[in-house]
């Protein structure tokens, strides 16, 4: 189920100006403090839903609405910024109607933990490009191997400090603090959790907060382990969601029913998904894919898609090459698993 990206060795990124950031030059390159705060758009998703509030184990916006966000998530920026930049998000606002961003840094595997200035800056630039195109901006902690979130408390701490500081005003900001706990059990991730997340609170106390689940976000189904471990053991935290993640052609209805009954009993946030194997590769299997969106549309619960970008994987939406040109609307750059989550993320939202 998890996505495991072997490291290879990949040609320095170059992505078109982003705000505050010269022609030519990376989003990491980007100088301290060069992004000017962004505005939400009259109108947009973010502007109108303002913000996000837990109600029950729903999600809902700032009017107590029951709402239901799609969207799609980066690749691990460290591999693939040049995916993200003008042109591919004006697409995302305006051409897919995309509701929200998921920003994933990865913290191992060349990514945060290798260059935390570097990685914490691309993550507010990215955060002010989602707000000026109106977008929810979901900061996703990639925490993968290690499997257990503890070994990296410590940087979770000081990276989402900064970030709360910085955003604390918005209301489009959401924090996913840790990606896909694996090969550990629910009390262990329950204690980071608990860590963690009173370092955001410090700075801004109401903004949503995501947590990963046990068994690579999968409530630990993926280990063998009781689903329910969850629901009798909550995060001891307000204003907080759990995530689910699936891939289609490989988790069939046993995941569906097990995301049926989780998310009758606590809050539920779909963070990764693909119609694809759990690699992230291999044949799609849309008519399984469906059966989840069509129960994720009926139960609102929201989603980001894996993943944005032209990674030679089935998975990845744009065909390759798409990333080093300027390009991104339309179905013509789109593989199939692209074109079948555009549609499905362009269909009106019930807001």
């Amino acid at each position: 189920m998890s996505w495991q990206k072997s490291v290879v060795a990949l040609a320095a990124a170059v992505v078109l100006p982003l705000t505050g950031v010269m022609a030519g030059s990376s989003v990491a390159d980007a100088p301290r403090g060069t992004y000017a705060a962004a505005a939400l758009p009259p109108g947009s998703p973010a502007a109108v839903n303002g913000q996000l509030k837990v109600c029950g184990v729903k999600l809902c916006n700032k009017n107590g609405k029951q709402i239901q966000l799609r969207g799609m998530s980066t690749h691990g920026i460290q591999w693939y910024s040049q995916c993200v930049k003008t042109a591919s998000l004006d697409a995302l606002a305006n051409d897919w109607k995309a509701d929200i961003l998921r920003i994933s840094m990865y913290i191992q595997e060349g990514g945060y933990e290798s260059n935390p200035r570097k990685f914490t800056d691309m993550v507010h630039g990215y955060i002010e490009e989602a707000t000026k195109r109106g977008l929810y901006a979901l900061v996703d902690w990639h925490q993968l191997s290690p499997g257990d979130p503890n070994h990296n408390t410590a940087r979770a701490k000081t990276f989402f400090k900064e970030i709360a500081q910085r955003h604390k005003d918005k209301t489009n900001i959401i924090y996913d603090i840790a990606n896909e706990p694996n090969g550990v059990t629910w009390s262990r991730v329950k204690t980071y959790a608990e860590a963690v997340i009173p370092t955001i609170r410090a700075e801004d106390p109401d903004s949503l907060v995501l947590v990963g689940t046990h068994g690579w976000s999968t409530f630990g189904l993926s280990d063998g382990r009781n689903i329910n471990e969850v629901s009798q053991n909550k995060v001891n935290a307000s204003n907080l969601m759990y995530t689910f993640h699936f891939y289609a052609k490989d988790h069939r209805d046993s995941y569906l029913n097990a995301l049926r009954t989780v998310s009758s009993q606590v809050p539920v946030f779909v963070t990764e998904f693909g119609s694809q194997e759990a690699s992230g590769d291999g044949p799609n299997d849309f008519t399984m894919a469906n059966k989840f969106i069509s129960f994720m549309k009926e139960a609102k619960i929201s989603w980001t898609n894996w993943n944005f970008s032209d990674d030679h994987r089935t998975g990845a939406v744009f065909n390759s090459g798409t990333c080093s040109g300027g390009n991104f609307a339309g179905e013509g750059v789109l593989k199939e698993a692209g074109k079948w989550v555009r549609n499905h993320i362009r269909t009106a939202d019930d807001f």
